[in-house]
């Protein structure tokens, strides 16, 4: 018995943005809790914007998120003046209350990037190492090198 592959070609982009109810549904939904979420931001005291989140959108309810319980007290003493501030953009309508969740937010760190120097001899060497070079991929592979290294200090 064989197990014979399919060859699939990869649809446009296009092609699956209109083709599937169920993404462009998912990606509606992002754009309107995106908008929520700078909207409520932007209207919210100073101190607070950096850690209040729009966490999703069903049964007519949003769904904010913090990292502190405080921050979520205060939201539900202002929970009217919200829902009118969210009936100010258009299909938001609907929203009736909210959800308060207490989740521990961590956000996203970008990894350390790993430099390195290279001397000044090192990228010499490895320049003329380019120059004495006639393969033409290596040679710019060389000059690529060599280009890394620490640039030579104007002399006067």
């Amino acid at each position: 018995m064989s197990i014979k592959v399919k060859r699939s070609r990869a649809q446009p982009i296009r092609r699956v943005l209109e083709g599937s109810s169920e993404v462009n549904q998912l990606l509606r939904q992002s754009r309107l809790i995106d908008q929520a979420q700078r909207h409520l931001r932007a209207h919210l005291p100073e101190e607070m914007r950096e850690h209040i989140f729009v966490g999703g959108f069903s049964n007519a309810r949003l769904t904010l998120i913090s990292g502190q319980a405080s921050w979520l007290a205060w939201l539900r003493f202002e929970q009217s003046r919200l829902l009118q501030l969210l009936h100010q953009l258009p299909g938001f309508e609907a929203v009736v209350g909210f959800h308060f969740k207490v989740r521990p937010v961590r956000p996203i760190k970008a990894a350390p990037r790993n430099t390195r120097t290279l001397s000044n001899s090192a990228g010499e060497t490895l320049a003329q190492c380019a120059r004495d070079t006639e393969d033409a991929r290596l040679k710019r592979a060389l000059e690529r090198l060599a280009s890394h290294a620490a640039p030579k200090a104007p002399t006067s």
